[in-house]
């Protein structure tokens, strides 16, 4: 038990240390800062390379692990209905945090470079997105690392071998000892974090600087307020609600929640976090739904982020929004935040798309895309802390939620 706790306490200071030695080198030498990006993304797809064998299994087992079809339907309808319940109250307090410090109220802009929309997804087709859950090959999905349709495939795998009883009981034994074997080599990846975020820091310093954080310091301050307000009075609402240990939580997934903000990637955490919270007192069965599934529907940063994003374009081109447009903002956003996780820049196409709908001119998304480095650090570290706590309280409505005090 020792060792495990000196492990965590370790990897979360060498997570710091790795941090400052990449904003020094980034910021004394952007010639070698450049040349890091390579050791920032060998450890991302170090990490990558172990997402699709450890959900797959996962979800495999939680299925079989429920026993009953019945409660299966149950935690997938709290599971989505809890999600679009918190995004559509995260969208609504965002507003209202721009709308009160009047962000890009008093900022004025000139020509602004739309070059860097040029590669943009134009929009979302939500048909298409709707069938793209169905794999209609599995092997592919599971190649491109496709989140929803393996959950789809899982789902279906888990429910034959419940339906066989005995006779699956082999192929049951061997996922779990397959899980078990993911775990070790998650633990192997994530020794490496501090390596990895030295040199995506040192990267990132290297090419975007410091500057555009200054010019628009006012935005990226009050989205960062709106991400505070939901981290630590949103949340420990919500957790108080379903007497769920908040405070505890965050230390346990702490340095999981700075190794995302610092390499801006959820997914560089996501393995450690399914075993973690399951270390937390959360069950299996719901572990390996609620959290896979969250990573595509319940972004938490990314619903603030937009809706501190819309009213600020707003403010700056001058445009005064009414309630019904508010409104309309808020409906299109409840929609468009939904499974992010499959379209490129989606943050910034679902962006787009909302502007565009009030009339709002590219040029500002374009003047975003500046200091979206510095805000996305935030945006991701938020979804890890939303995605969380939402297992937590899936587990505790289906009381599959002991506390572990002991195991820290």
């Amino acid at each position: 038990m020792a060792t495990k706790n000196r492990f965590k306490l370790n990897l979360g200071l060498k997570v710091i240390i790795g941090l400052i030695l990449g904003l020094i080198v980034g910021y004394v030498s952007k010639e070698v800062g450049l040349k890091l990006e390579i050791v920032g993304k060998a450890f991302i797809q170090l990490i990558q390379m172990v997402i699709v064998p450890l959900v797959f299994p996962l979800i495999v087992l939680g299925i079989t692990g429920m026993h009953d079809t019945k409660k299966l339907g149950r935690v997938a309808f709290k599971t989505l209905l809890y999600f679009e319940i918190v995004t559509t109250v995260l969208i609504i307090l965002g507003i209202l945090i721009a709308k009160v410090t009047n962000v890009g109220g008093h900022m004025h802009v000139g020509a602004v470079d739309t070059s860097s929309l040029g590669n943009l997804a134009k929009g979302i087709d939500f048909g298409e997105f709707f069938l793209s859950i169905i794999p209609s090959n599995i092997v592919e999905a599971m190649a491109q690392g496709k989140l929803l349709p393996i959950i789809f495939f899982g789902i279906f795998v888990g429910l034959a071998l419940t339906s066989l009883e005995d006779k699956a009981k082999p192929v049951i034994t061997f996922f779990e000892a397959w899980l078990q074997a993911m775990f070790k080599v998650v633990e192997y990846a994530v020794s490496f974090a501090p390596v990895g975020v030295f040199g995506f820091i040192s990267f990132s310093v290297a090419k975007y600087g410091i500057g555009s954080l200054l010019s628009l310091g006012q935005f990226v301050g009050i989205t960062y307020l709106s991400f505070a307000v939901t981290a630590f009075v949103v949340f420990p609402i919500i957790a108080l609600i379903f007497r769920i240990p908040y405070k505890e939580l965050l230390k346990r997934t702490g340095d999981l929640i700075l190794l995302t903000f610092t390499t801006r990637s959820s997914e560089a955490s996501m393995p450690l976090l399914i075993h973690r919270l399951e270390k937390f007192g959360v069950s299996r069965s719901v572990t390996s739904f609620v959290l896979p599934t969250g990573y595509s529907f319940n972004l938490d940063g990314a619903s603030i982020y937009i809706s501190v994003a819309i009213i600020f374009l707003a403010n700056v081109y001058n445009l005064p929004l009414s309630l019904d447009q508010i409104i309309v903002i808020i409906g299109l956003l409840m929609l468009m935040t939904k499974g992010l996780a499959g379209v490129p820049s989606a943050v910034i196409v679902v962006l787009l798309a909302a502007a565009k709908e009030i009339g709002l001119p590219a040029e500002g998304v374009a003047l975003l895309l500046a200091v979206d480095f510095f805000v996305d650090m935030g945006r991701s570290a938020l979804n890890v802390v939303g995605n969380s706590l939402a297992t937590v309280v899936i587990a505790k409505s289906e009381k599959s939620f002991h506390f572990n005090a002991e195991d820290k």
